[in-house]
């Protein structure tokens, strides 16, 4: 991992710190927010007299918001101390399904919807009396809906056009669905971040035994969107790529989209390989594992699939079934979302943590300083390598 160090950390920053993780992403914050606190306890000191730093080092950056809801189920956000001046990094979590609320003495699971909308109460609260608001949505909302096809709203852009006009200056997201969503804002900042190293070393701390190199391993994409997630990984690990495109029955219409018919295979022989399905998020699951079991039968050795978003929405059940069956050796998806207790606890689960990198992220941002040597870890990726093949802890 790039260390604190080894970063240009001389700028003034923005304002005083202050993170709000909303509700359903609290134990991120937590996170987050012990590694931002201990970094500057231990170099806080220097600044220690500094008026311009005044409120550096602190023994806590979060700060308490809150969305109480009405029995009609309508809600207000509050929150409890100043943020007047400050940098004020807001963290939500989206896809968090495990939350309720009392909706007219009904018990209702909160939705994307809920989560968006708390968001924007929170902003609303700040009222323009911060210095620079950030939103940090590792999963961007509605980017699924990112492009139009007939008769169809445009959510996500819209969604980031209306953070921007309520005041919020950087948009720092994971893996968007399609980067070119930023389109939609072009003035404004908006980072998306591939977690790619920290797959690489989720699997190296947990697979022994692996040779990498293009005789013994493969990167493979599960279609054409996630071709570029793929190319990257075959480029910095040295492997050869491969990729499945969907071929889809353009006749009917099934839930709103047209069924995929087949899934069809372009590379070279994946035989007695290990192979690294790389793929943005698992919704369902049905074309990882299709695409997993289609490289079985062209004889690939270990399958490990990875995805930044691991969203199960028809549970676990035949991933159970696909690591019995020995289709899928492991499967790594980062803590970025909502992990249910079942999904921690399966034996080919690998759980990617992110918060140390979301914290370099907001300490750097804070700062002003330049994310790029954050943003760009082929270099990181290289050394952890170099490590696992000097058979070093990682």
């Amino acid at each position: 991992m790039l260390h604190r160090t080894e970063r240009n950390l001389e700028n003034i920053p923005v304002g005083a710190l202050g993170i709000i993780s909303l509700t359903g992403c609290e134990e991120m914050g937590k996170r987050v927010n012990d590694y931002i606190v201990k970094w500057r306890k231990e170099d806080g000191h220097v600044f220690k007299d500094d008026v311009v730093f005044t409120g550096y080092e602190k023994d806590n950056y979060l700060i308490h918001a809150s969305t109480p809801r009405f029995g009609s189920g309508e809600a207000k956000g509050v929150l409890t101390e100043s943020i007047r001046g400050k940098d004020i990094y807001l963290m939500v979590d989206v896809c968090n399904y495990s939350l309720t609320y009392s909706l007219n003495g009904r018990t209702n699971h909160m939705s994307p919807d809920d989560h968006f909308q708390n968001l924007k109460r929170i902003i609303a609260a700040i009222g323009g009396k911060a210095r620079r608001v950030n939103v940090i949505m590792p999963f961007l909302y509605e980017s699924r809906q990112h492009k139009r096809s007939s008769r169809e709203s445009l959510d996500c852009a819209l969604a980031l056009q209306e953070l921007v006009k309520m005041g919020v200056d950087n948009i720092i997201t994971f893996d968007a669905h399609d980067p070119r969503v930023q389109n939609a804002i072009p003035l404004s900042g908006f980072e998306t971040v591939r977690p790619t190293y920290q797959f690489v070393k989720g699997l190296l701390r947990n697979v022994k035994d692996l040779k990498i190199d293009s005789d013994h391993m493969m990167a493979i994409s599960p279609d054409e969107g996630a071709t570029g997630r793929a190319i990257y990984l075959a480029n910095v690990l040295g492997l050869n790529m491969g990729m499945f495109y969907k071929r889809r029955d353009y006749t009917r219409i099934v839930d709103g989209r047209n069924p995929i018919v087949a899934h069809e295979f372009l590379g070279d022989s994946v035989e007695g390989k290990d192979v690294i399905i790389l793929d943005d998020m698992i919704s369902s699951g049905d074309s990882m594992i299709d695409v997993a079991k289609q490289l079985k039968e062209r004889k690939a050795n270990r399958i490990f699939a990875a995805a930044t978003f691991g969203l199960f929405t028809n549970g676990l059940e035949k991933f159970d079934k696909a690591y019995e069956e020995g289709i899928i050796t492991n499967i790594l998806t980062t803590n970025l979302i909502y992990q249910t207790p079942e999904l921690l606890s399966r034996p080919y689960y690998i759980n990617c943590d992110m918060s140390k990198y979301i914290a370099l992220l907001i300490d750097t941002l804070n700062h002003d300083g330049s994310i790029s040597s954050i943003l760009s870890p082929s270099e990181r990726i290289q050394h952890v390598l170099n490590k696992y093949r000097n058979g070093q802890e990682i």
